[in-house]
């Protein structure tokens, strides 16, 4: 009498994919999910019989096991990728080949071939199926105390007990020091510190005094461009990045995308909010340009590019309230072809018309935002069809800045210039994601330089710049400009910088896309993916 029992067979060739998985687990290359991985191998188990039905399990599990090895990477979601598709369109087939091209590792390749040669000489001898399943037992029993990425080598903790290095600002004080990093201890952190920024406020004056002095706001928002990339490309030693008077060395600029960077920068008066609140609603007093509109501030805008791209200039105008005209771009000459095939214009001559509108209008006040895209990934020059490389692009770009600079200093008008980049380049890419994609937004992407420079000032700022080491984002920059709106500070004849810069807000780094959310815990990184479990971030 034959019975069930009769047909098991091994996992065959399911053995290495399996093997495959736990060496790019045990280095942090997988956001694996071992229960998904249980049931797999549990399908591929279950005895059936016939020879014939065997083999047909194993081929109609051919898409089952390539969906869930795509799942169990750390790349997009299939939502995001949908969500994504006409941006997707967008870019030249150029960019795009070339980003095929940086998924090929050949040393990871070689490492899969030389684990294949080892897995069929071992065979001969060893019951990987055993092992195999006792593996994924093993792991789905850990997944029950605690996420089964922390398999991966430990790092070591302070003892239990101990406060961080650092004091955390206060959204990050809603919960107690050295809790076990449990979901259920995460998620309430989030929502703890979205509770707190939900309450924060920038207090604008309702009116300006009558001797206030007029002068004129720069926000100088750099696409790509982090304290990593200023490293990679060895140019955090530029001149450039010595003139401010105000440097933020832990800025998190929340996202890793230009849209939502954008949206967040203009909403800089409130606490930070989620990104699905991005695109609701907000408070009035939220919006940076307009706060600034309603005590005299003439709100202008210029971008080096035209703004199309990902609904851009539209998203600005919608959900940050910038309804500014562009200012004209005809006639300056085209320095970059960017990623989607369109013009990126010289930057120089941008800032030239600003100057030269300027002063032509007289000493008004007024507030511009600036959108530059040079440093974007895939930019190339003008008839090349590969990337220009970044270091050079960003020289380029820093040298006109300093320039710039020079033009202010010797127009003698009265200005306040913010330079903050919207997220980083990723030019190094991590164990989470390839170089120059951004999908998910970690602390290398999103810990970004912002300095803060004033011209034409009575008193101007001797010695080094001033560094702000408390983790900031966009509140502080609004505080900031409150604490400087009335313009008195150009005429004072001693200025107390220490005062000045006292007590800005601080904001705990939490980062966000569409599908990710990276956030810092008791002095570790944590992201989690589609609204899943919360992981180590991998290092």
């Amino acid at each position: 009498m034959s019975g069930p029992g009769q047909h098991w067979r091994g996992l065959g060739g399911w053995n290495y994919y399996f093997l495959l998985k736990f060496g790019l687990l045990w280095y942090g290359y997988l956001n694996f999910h071992p229960l998904a991985n249980l049931v797999l191998a549990a399908f591929l188990l279950f005895p059936v019989p016939g020879i014939r039905l065997h083999r047909l399990r194993h081929w109609l599990a051919l898409p089952l096991g390539a969906g869930l090895f795509y799942h169990d990477t750390w790349l997009p979601g299939v939502g995001s990728l949908l969500s994504q598709g006409d941006q997707l369109a967008g870019l030249s087939g150029a960019y795009l080949l070339e980003l095929a091209e940086r998924f090929i590792n050949w040393q990871m390749l070689g490492a899969a071939f030389v684990l294949w040669v080892a897995y069929l000489f071992l065979a001969q001898w060893l019951r990987f199926t055993v092992l195999v399943v006792a593996a994924l037992g093993w792991l789905n029993v850990l997944q029950l105390s605690g996420p089964a990425v922390a398999l991966r080598p430990a790092v070591e903790q302070p003892p239990a007990g101990t406060l961080p290095a650092a004091p955390e600002p206060d959204s990050a004080k809603a919960l107690p020091v050295r809790l076990p990093a449990t979901n259920q201890n995460l998620n309430a952190h989030l929502e703890a510190f979205y509770q707190q920024e939900r309450h924060r406020q920038t207090a604008f004056p309702e009116t300006l005094p009558a001797d206030a002095v007029p002068f004129d706001l720069l926000v100088i928002n750099i696409c790509s461009l982090s304290w990593s990339d200023l490293e990679a490309a060895e140019l955090a030693s530029h001149p450039l990045w010595q003139r401010f008077d105000i440097r933020f060395q832990d800025f998190n600029s929340a996202t890793s995308y230009s849209g939502p960077a954008a949206i967040r920068l203009l909403r800089a008066s409130c606490g930070q909010g989620s990104q699905q609140e991005l695109y609701q609603p907000a408070d009035p007093g939220c919006y940076l340009f307009d706060n600034l509109a309603q005590l005299g501030f003439d709100t202008r805008l210029a971008m080096d590019h035209s703004g199309t791209f990902g609904n851009y200039l539209a998203e600005l105008r919608r959900h940050g309230r910038l309804q500014a005209p562009l200012m004209s771009q005809q006639g300056m000459s085209q320095a970059l072809v960017s990623f989607d095939g369109e013009p990126v214009l010289d930057d120089a001559q941008l800032f030239s018309r600003w100057l030269t509108q300027q002063q032509a209008g007289g000493d008004g006040r007024s507030a511009t935002f600036f959108n530059l895209i040079p440093l974007h990934d895939g930019n190339r020059l003008p008839g090349k069809s590969e990337t220009a490389p970044y270091p050079a692009r960003a020289r380029t770009l820093f040298d006109q800045l300093d320039a710039f600079f020079d033009q202010l200093a010797q127009s003698g008008r009265r200005l306040m210039v913010v330079v903050v980049p919207e997220h980083g380049a990723a030019l190094v890419g991590d164990k989470v994601q390839l170089s120059g994609l951004r999908d998910i937004p970690s602390p290398a992407v999103t810990r970004v330089p912002v300095g803060i420079k004033l011209f034409g000032m009575q008193a101007p700022h001797r010695g080094p710049s001033l560094d702000m080491t408390a983790p900031s984002s966009y509140l502080a920059i609004s505080e900031l400009i409150a604490r400087l709106v009335d313009g008195k500070v150009f005429e004072a004849s001693t200025v107390d910088w220490q005062a000045l810069v006292r007590d800005l807000p601080q904001t705990a780094p939490v980062s966000e896309n569409d599908n990710a959310v990276v956030m810092a815990f008791q002095g570790d990184s944590y992201i989690r993916l589609n609204g899943g479990d919360w992981v180590p971030y991998p290092r």
